[in-house]
Order: structure tokens, then C-alpha cells, then sequence
């Protein structure tokens, strides 16, 4: 199981550069948890950047996953991830759901590096 946080789903439905390096990742959507909140990132992005139905075809995807909703539970594990390590409300909701649910995390998110169990992947070249 792993987590696919919001970079890295955009990353691989707009064949961005770092498509391929996140394609292994996702070949197997039983084995990825998704949070709620990463769903609404990745619609809000590509329904900007491409269009509503590149979104809708998206989030049907992700929805083939283990999605996760924000619960109290998470809510305050999310509070606590955020005063501990400085993160913004959606990033320690990510953060906090990859450490529930035990399983490591990756994305493109610099802000991550150094985290237990994120795997960040780097967009230079």
C-alpha cells in the first residue's frame, strides 16, 4: 500500500514530467489509499488547466482506489502533524493518512522531505 499525494496524481494525468516515475506507483489502484482531499486538489487542478471532463474521468480513477475520508480522528492527527511539522492544512491531512493508515507516502512536495515514510520525487532535471 502507498499513498499518492496531489502532485503526483496531476503529475500522471497530465503526462507531466515526472509522469513515468509516478506510473509504477499507480498500476495498481487496490494498493493505493487516497484521501478525499487529494481528489478535490487533482479536480481542481485539471478542471482549470484542461477541462471538466478530463477532471470527472480523473476522479473516477482515484476513485478506484482505497479512499480515505477526513474523519475527527484525522482532523485532530492532522492538527497535531501540522503544529509539529509546519504544514498547511491539505499537506498534514495527506501527511496525518499516510501515518494512520501505516504506509509510506510519495510526491513532489519538497516540504516533505525529511518526514518519516515520504518519499519525495524531484522535479529537476
Amino acid at each position: 500500500m502507498i499513498l499518492v499525494d496531489s502532485s503526483g496524481w496531476i503529475e500522471y494525468f497530465t503526462d507531466g514530467p515526472l509522469a513515468d516515475e509516478f506510473a509504477p506507483y499507480l498500476e495498481n489502484y487496490a494498493e493505493v489509499v487516497t484521501p478525499t482531499i487529494v481528489i478535490f486538489e487533482v479536480y481542481r487542478v485539471i478542471r482549470r488547466q484542461r477541462s471538466e471532463e478530463e477532471a470527472i474521468a480523473a476522479v473516477a480513477q482515484m476513485q478506484k482506489t482505497s479512499v480515505v475520508d477526513l474523519d475527527q480522528f484525522l482532523a485532530l492527527s492532522a492538527a497535531e502533524v501540522s503544529i509539529t511539522h509546519g504544514l498547511a492544512m491539505a499537506d498534514a491531512v495527506v501527511y496525518a493518512t499516510a501515518q494512520a493508515s501505516s504506509i509510506p507516502m510519495v510526491t513532489t512536495d519538497a516540504h516533505f522531505e525529511g518526514l518519516r515514510n515520504a518519499r519525495v520525487l524531484s522535479r529537476r532535471s
